[in-house]
């Protein structure tokens, strides 16, 4: 049912909405002699995706040209006609068209509400984003569009050959102590392993079979290794930190273990990988790098689509941490706090992370990211890219870290060439310090390192300001920077 605001269309209103250009929820068509006849695939993409406003009589420039008046009954007819015929619209939806004066012109004006069907013309699915319309090719493409459309996710899809016999009781465990710290009055605490899957609704009756089983929430977030393998066998979350080996990298956990358990294990590759911001906001005391990226762990986790095997990656990076999963777009393109759309994409695996306190109201975590972010990083905000693939980018302001090149020995994140006793930095520092003309290649003989791992450890060090580089390319030499 179109919503009452948008039904009893003004000139003001009419006007206000013109004024916006096209995007993803306006679009404008001259339409002056003749029906623009690509009205129809605007139309449905609008269906297919979240709805949006259609204005007849206004070029792309936002200026109302208006329809020549002898035309405008006939466009009107047309629309109508052609709404209702099966071999044009499958499948056929109504709409309420309504010819209006604008500035002396007349124009037509309708709004096409989100359906609960996808809905092709011609044969062809169309969907929408900020640059307009597009096909959708690929039959994956096509499924993602009726899945988003079903009442039907697939965090409850029924294995009814799976009981609790198939969870794993750390997964509880990890789940209570989470409850404990933020209700110690919590009633999931009394409750047994059972009980607690049947207050979160984590168990199910198939609808084919007729058999009761565990759904694939159930699964994801208590499943043990067999569980898992049996419903999801390509299911994986790859954690990368990719400082200095940004080809290979430096430090990898490839996890195939439950959400419940994956939740702490990504958290602490974060603080062994990523420097620490405290910072103090009233009397309130926390760490920026956890605020944030929780957020984004969260959403990679939560929000993940889960039937697909494109695998769920955290990459952390010497000036940004990068994740990516599949996705089934809510909304196409770049997201910002004036483009965000809050939609919960497997609920019931979000209803379980907030009864520890992790997941608080539903688009809230994007707020944090954009109001912390640029304190981390230096005023640099969030890059949120939602298509079939959902990526975050957080910058971040990066501390030295290196890896011995010899040892494979690893300094910590807040380690720097003056912090650490005998980490590389210091020993190569005070090495340029005691020896003004020693080169790349003396450095590395007295380290006993190789000289690419040296060479990696100069520019690090060149990036950061504490060391230049004096004289040409070759045969130059290096210089510290201050006392």
């Amino acid at each position: 049912m179109q919503r009452q605001t948008e039904i009893m269309m003004t000139p003001e209103k009419l006007k206000a909405i013109i004024s916006q250009g096209e995007g993803t929820e306006v679009e404008l068509k001259e339409s002056k002699d003749s029906l623009a006849r690509k009205v129809y695939e605007s139309i449905c993409a609008f269906l297919n995706r979240r709805g949006g406003h259609v204005v007849l009589g206004v070029d792309d420039d936002r200026n109302v040209v208006g329809i020549n008046p002898s035309k405008v009954q006939e466009q009107l007819d047309q629309l109508a006609k052609d709404m209702n015929n099966p071999q044009l619209f499958k499948p056929t939806y109504y709409l309420n068209f309504e010819p209006m004066d604008l500035d002396g012109k007349k124009v037509i004006y309708f709004y096409v509400p989100e359906s609960t069907q996808g809905h092709s013309y011609k044969g062809v699915f169309y969907d929408r984003n900020q640059d307009g319309d597009f096909e959708l090719r690929s039959t994956e493409q096509i499924a993602n569009l009726f899945i988003r459309k079903s009442k039907f996710k697939t965090e409850d899809r029924v294995y009814p050959m799976l009981g609790m016999k198939d969870l794993d009781e750390e997964a509880f465990d990890e789940l209570r102590r989470g409850i404990r710290i933020e209700n110690s009055q919590h009633p999931w605490l009394n409750l047994s392993n059972e009980e607690i899957i049947r207050s979160a609704e984590l168990l199910a009756v198939d609808p084919e079979t007729g058999k009761e089983g565990l759904t694939l929430a159930a699964i994801l977030l208590f499943g043990n290794s067999h569980a898992i393998t049996t419903a999801l066998p390509a299911y994986r979350i790859d954690l990368l930190c990719r400082v200095n080996n940004t080809e290979l990298y430096d430090d990898r956990e490839l996890l195939s273990c439950n959400l419940l358990k994956a939740y702490p294990i990504t958290m602490a590759f974060i603080k062994k990988h990523l420097p620490e911001q405290p910072y103090i906001e009233g009397i309130q005391r926390f760490s920026l790098r956890d605020t944030i990226l929780r957020e984004v762990v969260l959403n990679m986790i939560i929000h993940r689509e889960y039937s697909s095997a494109y695998p769920t990656t955290f990459t952390i990076y010497r000036d940004s941490i990068v994740t990516e999963n599949w996705n089934i777009p809510y909304v196409y393109g770049h997201i910002d706090l004036q483009t965000m759309r809050p939609h919960r994409k497997n609920p019931k695996i979000a209803k379980v992370f907030s009864q520890m306190g992790i997941v608080e109201e539903l688009g809230s975590g994007m707020r944090k990211m954009f109001k912390y972010t640029p304190l981390y990083a230096n005023g640099k905000e969030p890059v949120i890219e939602e298509q079939d693939v959902y990526r975050i980018e957080i910058p971040y302001v990066p501390t030295l870290q290196s890896i011995d090149a010899e040892s494979g020995q690893k300094s910590g994140p807040e380690s720097g060439p003056e912090s650490g006793p005998e980490t590389t930095q210091k020993r190569i520092i005070k090495l340029l310090r005691d020896n003004p003309d020693i080169t790349s290649r003396q450095i590395a003989e007295r380290l006993k390192m190789a000289r690419s791992g040296i060479s990696k450890h100069l520019h690090l060090l060149q990036e950061f300001g504490k060391i230049k580089h004096i004289g040409p390319n070759k045969g130059g030499h290096w210089e510290v920077v201050g006392d």
